[in-house]
């Protein structure tokens, strides 16, 4: 129930008919004769226990929420929860010394949404000083790819975080060891600068308004018309794009600006905003907000004083405050000016306002509220609103009815004004000096308080500033109009949607609480309730079952308050979970998703035609594209080893192609400051052999699946029979057969065509590796027959290197088809799509749009005719193509033009491709590395044998078991002599391995182990064949053994990231010794810990690799999978069905 539902008169919180049946029950006690008493004269009294009914109904308020709100009122900053753009959820252990990290999850079992456990971040990263005070305040930054978190205890001490990959990993990037231990450096107010915006305009899509038009037939889409608002973004802004800045005030009057410059170091300047002589000076709350490229600044002092402020933050430019930009290594210098403008009293009574205690006099929340837009012109504005608090609550002991719980809004208007000119006949008493101009004058101008019976515990912002929303410690939420104070969303408004509660979305549980946070798309929130639990609280739809299907207006309705709230996620870059928790309830619905992500990218205007690209850069880079593929195979997940629906698996089928076409460009093109190509590691080239496997795989699958429709009567009858053509979806999705719709959607035939070069490159680099390296390795054995020394024999691959790229030519060379005649036929398909597209949309559009052409006037129908109706033309074809391709995404049946070249497909092309293969193997090949089996039997089975394949290595995932009881063989020794090295490996060998090479010895094709102490640079050319040259290192570590005993941690798995590394470092240790691991003997990096990534939104997993254990190449590949291929982002959670809290450090 929300705050809106409890008329100011009523004191117990329940409805009319809760309260009416209350008081009948009261009454019927009332009249029972034993409740009777004496007065003072000697007559009957009759006990009123009326009011003891409605008392039970309203508990008394703890004594943690009084506590709660004695700490607000003591200063500001003291918010022990905080929930980031990206999706973290921090807070404040009990005791204070610790910080604890959750995150929204789809639960593996079954798809449903639920709050993580917590990941506790271990105090001795945060270590407390003996006299300072426990953690108070979290506050994170705006910054979305790797946010920050401030930690801020109870003296002012303040550590940053940051997480840059996993949203239950940080990283500290400041310590709060030189800060000094002072209660008058307490923070009272923190504020991050908004990021620096490139754009000129930000906009925020609603209200959607109902339309009906007057030719409408039905409900359905088109009835909403959506309209945008817009504000100017202003600074002060850090000039760096990507990232942010900390401003905090002390208790002594202190602004203190935290930046980091481009050098990657934390700097830090001050200023002094007040000067403090006395007690009565002292700041106890504080609250900051941009405005016109200044940063306001409201101070509330102890002598129940409220100030205005405004500073501005020059960053060693000359350039204008709103397009400050520095060069990327420029140095950056800060300073900071400050000028009072204001001063005003806090306690300022109107006939609004209660006069109960002393304790209504001190501030429990201070808001600044910066000007925004009156109308789409951006040119009137509102002024910026100082926002106060003040909340009371009875005295223990008291009835509620003698005094309720009540809080006070108060609000400050600042007003700039123009001084007022002086008369003329003035000038004439001018002794001669110069007269100047008066400044401009700015005052505070109170406005009415607004008194809500309930003790308000969070003020929140939102809507671009045109909401503020208020919680309350008995759990419900209020919104309300910034401008006038007005409630909003507190009854169903169809016709006018800008939130999800106008169409029947509201938080039903409500439960008592001290703190709430919400998510950045304020659809849901987190709070902590008296006995410090962290409890989540989502929207629900209130109207009707959500599991049933939606019907016309309604569905309607709902459709275009998802879509309003997940377009304003996705233009400001935020994370959208618990959105997609909301419509989680919706999936059963049919279409249900394919019309949300429809209205999606109507909305926002996105092109998903890719017919005429031809080196799909712009379909990799698309992030609509990316969201939109996420939100169908999220709608389409039904848990993990449980079968996928149509749109689900064909959407999956994507993502997954996209993922590996990015992993390989970037393993193929890694910048020139990296300093090596990733290529040069083995570690790395194990992971393209895993995503090779799999393309080669989901190749062959989805060949097998055309020559079983080319097998189907019933389907070519479908496309010899024009009239049958528009029943061909509904035909595969019967068979649950995605392969027709990766051969038509231009987006998905551009993946695998683009995956196809790939695939072929990477067989002639691997082709022309293994030939260098055996060309000088025999080289090097004739030098050392001839008694040629050391001098010339060491350019040659490492092993490790050599070995893997043995791997890419087998996996290259085994794909049950040939690649590069698949690509041939993908490129024949694609020209007759095109050709189909122009000859059927042209007659179209020549037909339809002749009476709708426009007369130019004769100037014009002179010199631009034929171009003016070209243009028109081609932008019609453009938009019916772009429709065609998005409806395909979708799901839906090709367009009429497709029947001739699908027949032409699959009656000539096709069974000449045919001809070349052999249908046996395709038949037979395994699929399971794919994950898009629906076969019950299979599935089960993979259930039970908890099979899971890796996301970023494409290999399945071993679950960890006891620890084995033998071990490997040792690895060679490290780097020194190369005589020492040999001995070591032979000596390791022995007990178990085979020895490694080091440095001077002569690889053969007996002895050759991971571990190799050479390195290779292989450089892309201009071309597409890549310049090998060999590079040797000083003294690299011995190889790892292998065929060793059954060690299951620590074994040949991860010899060869051990020995590379040595390989690298110059004098470096040798691999460890081999273990017998059937599934990956090979070399490749593998991390065998008990934790793994998993992604909070599509369950995939993925292992995790701690940076510093391995180079580079692999370093930088590995830092490009920040999210799962669904767009979603990683948590580390233990290897279970179930998730433990589990402890950082």
């Amino acid at each position: 129930m929300s705050g809106h539902d409890i008329p100011i008169q009523l004191l117990d919180g329940g409805s009319m008919d809760v309260q009416h049946h209350d008081q009948m029950n009261a009454m019927d006690t009332a009249m029972n004769l034993d409740d009777v008493d004496v007065d003072l004269f000697g007559d009957s009294v009759m006990v009123d226990t009326a009011l003891d009914g409605l008392a039970a109904a309203r508990p008394m308020p703890s004594k943690h929420l009084r506590q709660r709100l004695d700490d607000l009122r003591t200063h500001g900053c003291h918010q022990a929860i905080a929930w980031s753009r990206q999706g973290t959820i921090a807070s404040i252990t009990k005791d204070g010394r610790s910080v604890e990290f959750r995150f929204l999850r789809c639960r593996p079992e079954d798809a449903g949404w639920e709050l993580s456990e917590p990941y506790l971040y271990s105090p001795a990263i945060i270590p407390l000083h003996t006299t300072a005070g426990p953690i108070v305040h979290l506050a994170w930054s705006t910054t979305t790819p790797a946010p920050e978190l401030a930690v801020v205890d109870a003296v002012g001490r303040i550590t940053i975080l940051s997480l840059t990959i996993l949203l239950n990993r940080p990283f500290i990037t400041r310590k709060w060891d030189a800060d000094p231990v002072d209660d008058l450096h307490t923070v009272v107010g923190c504020y991050w600068l908004p990021l620096l915006n490139p754009r000129q305009f930000g906009v925020m899509y609603g209200p959607a308004v109902w339309v009906q038009p007057e030719d409408a037939k039905a409900l359905g889409d088109g009835l909403y018309k959506y309209e945008s608002s817009y504000t100017k973004p202003t600074g002060p802004n850090h000039p760096n794009a990507n990232k942010s800045a900390l401003v905090s005030i002390t208790t002594n009057g202190l602004l203190r600006l935290m930046f980091q410059n481009n050098n990657t170091r934390l700097e830090e300047t001050a200023i002094e905003l007040e000067s403090i002589t006395s007690s009565d000076d002292l700041i106890t709350h504080a609250a900051l907000c941009n405005d016109r490229n200044a940063l306001l600044i409201a101070l509330a002092t102890a002598s129940k004083q409220l100030r205005i402020v405004r500073a501005t933050i020059s960053w060693g430019n000359d350039k204008p405050a709103e397009k400050q930009a520095h060069p990327q290594n420029a140095a950056i210098t800060a300073s900071i000016l400050e000028q009072h403008v204001a001063v005003a009293p806090l306690l300022q009574h109107d006939s609004n306002d209660p006069v109960l205690d002393d304790s209504m006099s001190q501030l429990s929340h201070i808001e600044f509220l910066p000007s925004i837009p009156k109308d789409k012109n951006l040119q009137a504005l509102y002024n910026p609103v100082v926002l106060t608090v003040r909340s009371h609550l009875p005295a223990e002991g008291a009835s509620l009815y003698e005094h309720e719980p009540i809080s006070v809004i108060d609000r400050w208007e600042v007003v700039g004004e123009q001084p007022q000119t002086l008369h003329p006949a003035f000038a004439q008493l001018n002794t001669g000096n110069s007269t100047t101009n008066p400044n401009p004058m700015t005052r505070l101008r109170k406005l009415d308080s607004v008194v809500i019976p309930k003790i308000v515990v969070s003020v929140q912002v939102m809507y671009l500033g045109k909401v503020v929303c208020f919680a309350f410690s008995d759990g419900t939420i209020q919104y309300r109009d910034r401008v006038t104070m007005m409630e909003l969303f507190n009854e169903h408004n169809v016709h006018r949607i800008l939130s999800p509660h106008d169409v029947g979305f509201q938080f039903v549980n409500d439960t008592p609480c001290l703190q709430v946070a919400f998510s950045p798309t304020n659809c849901s929130y987190v709070q902590i309730s008296d006995d410090w639990d962290i409890k989540w609280n989502s929207m629900r739809y209130t109207l009707t079952d959500a599991s049933t299907a939606l019907q016309g207006a309604q569905q309607s309705a709902v459709m275009a308050a998802l879509t309003l709230a997940l377009s304003s996620a996705v233009t400001t870059s935020i994370n959208f979970d618990d959105i997609l928790a909301l419509a989680h309830p919706f999936r059963e619905n049919p279409q249900f998703a394919a019309s949300w992500v429809k209205d999606l990218v109507n909305l926002l205007k996105a092109n998903f035609d890719f017919s005429d690209e031809g080196h799909y850069d712009s379909l990799v880079r698309n992030p609509l594209f990316q969201i939109s593929l996420s939100i169908l195979n999220h709608m389409g997940f039904r848990g993990e080893f449980q079968p996928r629906p149509f749109e689900g698996k064909l959407s999956f089928l994507i993502l997954q192609m996209r993922n590996f076409i990015v992993l390989v460009s970037l393993s193929l093109s890694a910048p020139k400051s990296l300093g090596i190509s990733p290529l040069d590691e083995s570690e790395v080239v194990e992971v393209l052999v895993g995503c090779v496997t799999w393309a080669h795989t989901l190749m062959g699958w989805m060949v097998d699946c055309l020559f079983d429709l080319t097998d189907d009567p019933a389907f070519i009858s479908i496309l010899n029979e024009q009239k049958r053509f528009p029943d061909l979806a509904n035909f595969l999705q019967a068979r649950g057969d995605v392969s027709l719709h990766l051969l038509c959607c231009s987006s998905a035939r551009g993946f695998i065509t683009a995956a196809c070069r790939r695939l072929v490159h990477l067989e002639g680099m691997s082709n022309r590796a293994i030939r260098y390296w055996e060309a000088n390795r025999l080289k090097t054995e004739n030098n050392d027959g001839s008694g040629g020394g050391g001098g010339g024999g060491g350019k040659v691959l490492p092993d490790s290197l050599y070995f893997a790229y043995r791997k890419m030519q087998r996996a290259t060379s085994s794909c049950l088809i040939k690649v590069q005649e698949f690509e041939k036929i993908l490129q024949i398909f694609a020209q007759d799509v095109r050709t189909a597209y122009q000859a059927s949309l042209s007659r179209r559009q020549s037909g339809n749009n002749q009476p709708q052409r426009q007369h130019p006037s004769p100037q014009q129908n002179k010199n631009h005719p034929q171009q003016q109706q070209q243009s028109a033309e081609d932008q019609f074809i453009k938009k019916a193509q772009a429709h065609c391709e998005l409806d395909m995404l979708l799901g839906a049946n090709p367009p009429p033009c497709f029947r001739e070249v699908l027949l032409k497909f699959f009656t000539q092309t096709l069974p000449v491709f045919k001809s070349h293969v052999d249908p046996a193997k395709l038949y037979f090949a395994n699929y399971e590395v794919l994950e898009i089996e629906e076969n019950p039997r299979i599935l089960a089975a993979r259930k039970a044998r908890r099979k899971y394949i890796d996301v970023f290595t494409k290999r399945q995932i071993n679950f960890p078991t006891s620890s084995g009881d033998a071990r490997g063989g040792g690895g060679g020794g490290g780097g020194g002599s190369a005589v020492a090295a040999a001995a070591a490996g032979e000596d390791d060998g022995k007990r178990g391995g085979t020895t490694g090479a080091g440095e001077g010895q002569t690889p053969s094709p007996n002895t050759l182990a991971p571990g190799g102490g050479i390195s290779i640079k292989i450089e892309l050319g201009t071309g597409s064949t890549p310049n090998l040259k060999g590079v040797s290192t000083p003294a690299g570590g011995g190889g790892g053994g292998n065929n060793g005993g059954n060690a299951k941690a620590a074994g040949g798995s991860n010899a060869a990231a051990v020995g590379a590394n040595a390989a690298n470092g110059g004098v470096g240790g040798g691999g460890g010794g081999g273990g017998n691991n059937n599934n990956n003997n090979n070399g490749t990096a593998e991390n065998t810990s008990n934790q793994w990534r998993r992604c909070v939104r599509c369950t995939a997993v993925m292992e995790d690799f701690p940076g510093n254990h391995y180079r580079a190449g692999f370093t930088f590949v590995m830092a490009q999978q920040r999210k799962c291929a669904c767009g979603g982002w990683w948590a580390l959670v233990p290897k279970t069905t179930g998730e433990r809290a589990t402890e950082g450090g």
